[in-house]
């Protein structure tokens, strides 16, 4: 068997364990393989083993990889998305996690209807306000949220943060604690035109905390792919 076999494996068996753990259905639980760095090679890999849904960080290797691998795949934009770099991507992937402005939204809408579709999105949410991060602050999501409900080329589909970049198990929790408070309050106010169908959090340093917290969306990429190596 094969590291990245082995390695899918066992992070089914893994979010398997967690969910049932938190009284929860493992297949509510979705994995979203990041290949950022990662040759298309490795992905055609993941992929020959059942793996569908695909993230990365950067659109230009998002789209590569999406026009060299197999047409049935989801794709996901998990990094920051630069407003001049929308127009690449929008119409063109499955779900962009990553909005976390008006002026990003409206791109991303100007491009979806032009195409005449809708683009699925999660809104970012800077939950640990760490200044590192990007994504919104907690008290700035609903007004932002009945802004862009409004935009017709856009369909918010949930809620995405990354936890706080600490070792500090407690405060990973308690942040995304807070995320799911945030999450359920915004959909029991019913906004129009808003759908609280996804939280998107936990890597592999912390999705088991993610899930026993509400995740249902996770992005796996070195517990897949191995210990990335960057080149300058």
């Amino acid at each position: 068997m094969t590291e990245i076999r082995k390695n899918i494996e066992n992070m089914k068996n893994k979010v398997k364990e967690c969910a049932i753990q938190s009284d929860r259905s493992p297949d509510d639980i979705q994995i979203i393989a990041v290949g950022k760095t990662f040759p298309v090679e490795v992905l055609q890999e993941a992929y020959s083993y059942g793996v569908r849904s695909f993230g990365e960080n950067k659109v230009q290797e998002l789209v590569e990889k999406m026009n060299s691998m197999s047409k049935d795949l989801q794709w996901h934009m998990i990094g920051h998305l630069q407003k001049n770099k929308a127009k690449y991507i929008a119409g063109e992937v499955t779900l962009i996690h990553s909005l976390d402005s008006v002026d990003l939204a409206k791109e991303i809408d100007k491009v979806a209807r032009k195409k005449d579709c809708i683009q699925q999105v999660l809104v970012q949410v800077n939950i640990s306000e760490e200044e590192t991060k990007f994504g919104l602050p907690v008290n700035q999501v609903v007004g932002f949220l009945e802004e862009v409900s409004n935009f017709s080329g856009i369909q918010v589909k949930g809620l995405m943060t990354i936890g706080p970049k600490t070792k500090d198990k407690d405060y990973i929790r308690e942040c995304f604690k807070r995320m799911h408070s945030l999450y359920i309050d915004i959909k029991q106010e019913k906004l129009d035109n808003i759908n609280m169908d996804i939280l998107s959090m936990g890597m592999s340093n912390d999705y088991d905390i993610a899930i026993q917290e509400g995740a249902n969306m996770i992005r796996i990429g070195s517990a897949i792919f191995g210990k990335r190596s960057y080149t300058v």
